[in-house]
Parts: C-alpha cells; structure tokens; sequence
C-alpha cells in the first residue's frame, strides 16, 4: 500500500492544520481488508435522549483504548494507527468508530466532546465502505457549509481547533447505500 500517492485536499485552515481530506488513503484491496476484519469488533446498539424522550442511536458504535488491544487482535487497529500516523502524526489513545448500515443511518451535526479530547491535537477518521457525504459547516453562520463524499479508504483529519469552529454530520439520504464504518482515532486526556 502506497500511502503517499494519494494527494491531500485542504478543506479548512486553520493554525493547527484546519480539516484536511486524503480521499485515496489506503488502496481498495487494504480497505476491503480493514472493513472485513471490522466487522468482527464489538458492535453496540444505544438509546439517548432527545426532546424529552428515548430513541435509538442511528448507527452502531464500538470503542477501544489503543493500549487495551492485545498484540493477537483480530482488528486491524494497530495497523491502522499507524497508517493514519504517517499522514496524522499524534499519540492518538482511543478509537471509536460507526457502523452505519444503510442510508437511514446518520450522525446529526456536532463537534467532538472538548473535554474528551485532548487540546490542540488532531481527530483523524479513515472511511471503509460505502462513501457517505460528510457536512461540515460554520457554527456561526450555517450557510457556510462544504460537503465531501468521503470514499471508500479515505482519511480526513480535523484538527482540534475546527472543533471550536465548525460542526459535522452525515445526514441520512433516501439513495440506496451499503454499509459504511467510521473509524476515528483520537487523543483521549489519561484515564
């Protein structure tokens, strides 16, 4: 897998590296691989709050701490990490990931959780599946938005600092989709 011949698309700037896109991270057949062995993770369903009442979680989760991982993991976590380290370079503990099983699955827009993350270090997100659109828009002016159809094998990194500033989502879309998994390493503050 040649890592470096995939060109990057800078989609945010900012002074701690903005939101940047590799839509050719990884070749199809190291992807395929990586969603393959994916699929034996911990999946979980969830249900929260939302407007006074509980609902089911549109997607399915499953998180590890990265030194957690036995050396025989059947995930290919560890290789993974450091793939998007060489594009990403940061001490990215945990990762969380999504599993979103057709186009009713989705992610409303948000920021990452800044008492979960650790400041000015990056949130990097490898695609496996089929590509959805990711929004990512102003917080303070909603009609400032750019879409990015994140492909199968791709990585977008976002830094830190866009957590303050922006906000993303996958919306839910009526065209047929197959499954698609988000895989998102980030620097968690110690346990």
């Amino acid at each position: 897998m040649d890592l470096f011949a995939s060109p990057m698309m800078q989609l945010l700037e900012d002074a701690e590296g903005g939101v940047r896109y590799w839509p050719s991270f990884v070749d199809a057949a190291t992807a395929y691989a990586w969603f393959e062995s994916l699929q034996h993770a911990d999946w979980k369903s969830q249900r929260r709050m939302m407007y006074d009442r509980e609902v089911d979680v549109p997607r399915l989760t499953a998180s590890y701490w990265l030194d957690d991982l036995a050396s025989d993991s059947p995930l290919p976590l560890a290789g993974m990490l450091a793939s998007v380290q060489q594009k990403v370079p940061a001490p990215f503990s945990a990762v969380g990931m999504n599993l979103y099983r057709d186009g009713r699955d989705s992610v409303a827009m948000h920021h990452d959780k800044l008492h979960m993350l650790v400041p000015g270090q990056p949130i990097a997100l490898v695609s496996l599946g089929d590509a959805r659109r990711m929004r990512i828009r102003a917080q303070a002016n909603h009609r400032d938005a750019i879409d990015v159809e994140l492909a199968h094998g791709s990585l977008l990194a976002m830094s830190h600092a866009s957590q303050l500033t922006h906000e993303h989502g996958i919306p839910k879309t009526i065209r047929p989709m197959g499954p698609r998994m988000s895989v998102v390493f980030r620097v968690r503050p110690p346990r």
